[in-house]
């Protein structure tokens, strides 16, 4: 099962330290007590919230990190790509995937997917026995949905405010947090629904 999907920031923002990254988007699947903020009763509603925020935060600073060594290890630069070039930004898309020991930030641990498409992340923390595979194969069809549909490498992209059609799609692909076996067609008739949902 995938704990939380997350859109963010890899490149420094102003107002923020070096090495921080701002988390754009963020959705948390399952018990969210239990499932980011631990088995603590004495936490009230806010406080909860804020943990949970925080725990998020500290995935999108640590695949930022591990994003800046890889793209520094290769050598290559980021290509800056324009509107209409989201296929060739997918194609030229960094990955990797982190794994995240119990306490660190979550109670249970687990395993984290990334996807650097030049200065933003698109990350799946996962349950640390889930089919990695399957969970990359999501997490790009994902990236490359909310790339196409929303136009988010423009100028002047608002995520917060595009963030019932990020919902749609996550409903569609990873309901209640599930990864889905999809097949061509399957996934085809998907793109076709939310392309239609997207263009309202």
């Amino acid at each position: 099962m995938v704990q939380c999907f997350l859109i963010h920031t890899l490149c420094p923002v102003a107002g923020l330290p070096d090495g921080g990254s701002r988390v754009l988007f963020s959705r948390v699947f399952g018990p969210e007590d239990s499932a980011l903020t631990g088995p603590d009763p004495d936490l009230s509603p806010e406080e909860k919230r804020l943990l949970q925020k925080e725990k998020v935060a500290v995935v999108a600073r640590q695949v930022r990190s591990a994003c800046s060594l890889q793209r520094e290890a290769s050598g290559r630069p980021a290509v800056e790509a324009m509107l209409g070039e989201e296929t060739a930004a997918m194609q030229e898309a960094d990955s990797g995937v982190l794994r995240l020991g119990a306490g660190d930030p979550f109670p249970r641990g687990g395993c984290a997917l990334w996807l650097a498409v030049q200065a933003l992340g698109f990350t799946l923390v996962c349950q640390p026995h889930e089919n990695l595979l399957l969970a990359e194969s999501s997490l790009r069809s994902l990236a490359r949905i909310c790339l196409e549909n929303l136009r988010l490498l423009g100028p002047g992209s608002e995520v917060v405010l595009k963030s019932d059609r990020i919902e749609a799609a996550l409903h569609r692909l990873l309901p209640h947090g599930q990864l889905l076996f999809l097949n061509h067609r399957f996934g085809q008739i998907l793109d076709k629904e939310l392309a239609v949902y997207m263009a309202k």
